[in-house]
């Protein structure tokens, strides 16, 4: 059987509404922590992290950070209600360029109710910092079953990311089955979140406290930080029967010269943190296989497309991958790698940089479940059945898991 005719219903399990967590816990690093390595499982909490990890561990993080990404708006005179949802920036297409942009931005955005509003402004007023702005979001093309949405506001004192904070609502994810909370503010949020652009969180990292990052401190781990912001595809359902008929959806990764050079020394002690963290490292594997090809490379023939791993046997070493990405920002004069990935990790996949990976868990039949399979080599059902006899909290507020090959 080949890569694209993985069946998805063989990645299927039961799970009860009940075992979903609506919310998180008080003190997140007291949530459940299953423990998995060379086959055997042992149930722990998420504070005996830091002990657990191997000697000489090198943890990577993703600090991106969700945004107030839903707006909503109404028609005037008690008309429909119109949710937008930002989904990613157009114009400029640059994440942090366009939270400051002052008077006019445009981004691809998901709208509710969009069968209501064909055409014309939607305007709200909105009060920034004792400053009254009026909002306005115009209708543009429609890009699959997204659409441009063109924001235009009266006041060039006023970013955009002040208005997302005044006037937005975190995005929880839709299995919640809830409206959005104030507590979600910072539920939804990682301690060590700073790089705005996500519109879900890398759930992974939420049970980090700031006392179990000093621990992972006192132990000797290093922590390095990459970025991948984190895109509504990742709620997105595999619904072909193979998996060769499924898209995935691409995001935007963001990688530092040190964090490549310390991948490079790592000596195979890498530990992700989160699927998203595991997608942006892995990637890079493949990135530095077309620089050596093509030092040229543009943005499009860099983005690592779904299918990529698995198209040849590579034999370039990962140490020569990495080091043409290093090359390559040494010639432009630059310290950080901007990029986008759209990698497909499932069962064959080969996995390069990472030896251990804290996730928590998936829904069924989802992409994150596939790429867990491959890291375990196919033992996620021992694993996830476990967790269901042992009243685990499944998916984003849930029981967390340490993956160690």
């Amino acid at each position: 059987m080949t890569i694209k005719e993985i069946q998805i219903q063989d990645f299927n399990y039961p799970l009860p509404d009940e075992r979903i967590a609506k919310h998180p816990l008080a003190k997140r690093e007291q949530c459940k922590l299953l423990f998995y390595k060379d086959g055997n499982i042992e149930d722990l909490h998420f504070y005996d992290v830091p002990r657990l990890l191997p000697q000489n561990s090198m943890l990577v993080y993703n600090n991106t950070k969700v945004i107030n990404a839903r707006l909503r708006f109404q028609k005037p005179n008690g008309g429909a209600t119109i949710e937008i949802f930002c989904l990613e920036p157009v114009l400029p297409r640059d994440y942090a360029l366009i939270f400051q942009t002052s008077g006019e931005c445009r981004w691809l955005c998901f709208v509710g109710n969009s069968k209501r509003w064909k055409q014309g402004c939607l305007e709200q007023e909105v009060n920034v910092e004792g400053l009254l702005v009026t909002l306005c979001a115009t209708r543009g093309e429609q890009r699959g079953n997204a659409f441009e949405i063109i924001f235009t506001w009266d006041n060039k004192n006023v970013t955009f990311a002040s208005l997302l904070d005044a006037i937005g609502e975190i995005p929880i994810p839709p299995y919640l089955n809830r409206n959005t909370e104030e507590s979600d503010s910072t539920d939804y949020q990682t301690v060590y979140s700073h790089i705005e652009g996500s519109v879900a969180a890398p759930t992974a990292g939420l049970h980090f406290t700031d006392e179990v990052l000093a621990e992972c401190d006192k132990q000797g781990i290093t922590r390095r930080e990459l970025t991948l912001h984190v895109g509504a595809g990742t709620f997105q359902p595999v619904k072909a029967d193979n998996i060769g008929d499924h898209t995935m959806h691409t995001e935007f990764i963001s990688v530092e010269r040190s964090l490549l050079n310390d991948l490079i020394n790592a000596e195979g002690n890498v530990i992700a943190v989160g699927t998203t963290s595991v997608r942006t490292i892995e990637s890079l594997y493949y990135i530095g296989v077309t620089l050596l090809d093509n030092p040229d490379a543009g943005e499009e023939d860099l983005c690592v497309k779904q299918w990529a791993p698995y198209e040849k046997e590579y034999k370039i070493s990962t140490r020569d991958a990495l080091q043409a990405i290093i090359d390559r920002l040494d010639r432009q004069g630059v310290d950080r790698y901007i990029g986008s990935t759209q990698i497909m990790i499932a069962p064959t996949f080969k996995f390069r940089i990472i030896r251990g990976m804290i996730t928590n868990f998936h829904q069924p039949q989802s992409t994150l479940l596939l790429l867990v399979s491959a890291f375990v080599e196919g033992n996620w059902q021992a694993i996830y059945d476990h967790a269901l006899a042992h009243d685990y909290r499944f998916l984003s507020y849930g029981d967390s898991s340490l993956l160690l090959r």
